[in-house]
């Protein structure tokens, strides 16, 4: 009960935050899921020109993220950046109704290719610059951040719920539906999401504008690599696992059908159990600190993984997998807690997108091949095996080489130049 007081009080300062997250994030989940059945089947594109497209978002996240994350360090509070994310969320679904089928017909390389840059400026170029806003408002406002995240985590359990049904009902619903989220995002962040200025010191010095050089001092900090090198390793790694763990699930099925129904049911349990942990998780980071967070977060991951690797049957891969309603609320709030604590807040956003983001997107591509190898070479079960202890053997390391942050009173982070140092 004095947790759900507690969110209350955040009041209006708290409501459009949390609005922000669920209507991105449904944008996110619902376009993203089903824009790879949509191709197959309703622009029949192969999976070569498929594979262009999401090549092309992987490669244009790359590039957008560095520079979006200075010039969100550079905006604070302005809105210009997250509006033009919300803005060209708008025209998802009029692009794929009226644009992308006639211009395959004119090229469908350069289709394909543009389709990719502006879905990796949206989808994986946003969701950095949605998070970092987010963040930095609910240290302004004094809320917790955890909790406005609890939008992403009801915007995951409605797109369960409603995107195979619109996809069924008109397959071009899935992009409508992204830009209907699109406008309610725009009118929340004109209307709603308001930021008690006089807190912004608490975010940084507003007074001086961020340099370049100022930016590239954040590859001279050894606690950069030791986050950059978690995110590389522990996260990223299961990132990897992710991706074709629906293969390795149907395994244990007789049937294609009967396995992706469990599965489906798999993650919509996973995701209630993720807006329920994000309750708590604010207070409990707090508690035990964002290092040991992340950590802990790190030993969660490997055992998912170790686990997958030794279960004789389906139900204890499930069971192992809805670690990962544990594991996400750990991470999600952790990283940004931790961020805040150990870093110059000016450059929040910049160390955000390159450690969490940039760094863990280059592993994973990497990754992915060799992972994909691994599977046709060795099986799945001992592919897992390996990239759990790897991901167990990374958490130690950071375990001694990430920084130890500092304690929180009331979210008010204390401000240091870590360049100064």
């Amino acid at each position: 009960m004095e947790i759900i007081k507690n969110i209350k009080m955040e009041g209006k300062h708290f409501w459009g935050f949390a609005f922000i997250n669920l209507t991105y994030f449904s944008i996110w989940c619902i376009v993203a899921w089903y824009l790879t059945l949509w191709m197959s089947e309703v622009a029949n594109l192969d999976s070569g020109f498929s594979g262009i497209v999401f090549s092309t978002m992987a490669a244009a996240s790359l590039i957008f993220q560095p520079f979006l994350g200075m010039i969100s360090d550079k905006l604070l509070f302005r809105k210009t950046l997250i509006l033009t994310i919300s803005i060209s969320a708008i025209f998802i679904g009029p692009y794929f109704q009226w644009a992308f089928i006639p211009l395959l017909g004119i090229n469908k390389f350069l289709v394909t290719i543009f389709t990719g840059i502006f879905l990796g400026f949206v989808l994986n170029g946003g969701s950095s610059v949605v998070e970092q806003y987010v963040q930095r408002s609910a240290l302004a406002n004094k809320f917790e951040y955890g909790h406005a995240r609890m939008g992403g985590s009801v915007a995951a359990m409605l797109s369960t719920l409603i995107a195979g049904r619109l996809f069924i009902w008109q397959p071009y619903a899935i992009f409508w539906a992204g830009s209907f989220f699109g406008v309610i995002m725009t009118l929340i962040l004109i209307f709603s999401a308001k930021v008690n200025l006089k807190n912004a010191s608490l975010v940084g010095d507003t007074s001086n504008s961020i340099e370049i050089k100022q930016v590239l001092q954040v590859f001279k900090l050894k606690n950069f690599w030791a986050l950059s090198l978690f995110f590389m390793g522990s996260a990223a790694i299961y990132d990897v696992v992710d991706q074709q763990f629906i293969v390795f699930f149907r395994t244990f099925f007789d049937t294609t059908d009967q396995a992706t129904l469990v599965y489906s049911y798999v993650g919509s349990f996973n995701s209630i159990l993720e807006f329920i942990l994000m309750i708590p998780m604010p207070y409990i980071i707090n508690k035990i600190g964002a290092k040991n967070g992340l950590i802990l977060a790190g030993f969660v991951a490997a055992a998912r993984t170790i686990g997958s690797a030794f279960a004789p049957n389906w139900w204890i891969v499930i069971l192992f997998r809805l670690l990962a309603g544990l594991e996400m609320p750990l991470i999600l709030v952790s990283i940004t807690k931790y961020i805040a604590g150990t870093f110059d807040m000016r450059l929040y956003a910049t160390i955000y997108v390159l450690s969490a983001n940039f760094a863990k997107q280059i592993s994973v591509f990497i990754l992915s091949a060799i992972a994909g190898n691994l599977y046709d070479i060795i099986g799945f079960q001992r592919a897992y095996l390996f990239m759990g202890v790897a991901i167990l053997a990374i958490t130690f390391i950071t375990m001694f080489t990430l920084k130890n942050e500092k304690d929180y009173t009331d979210n008010t982070v204390i401000l240091k130049n870590e360049y100064d140092n």
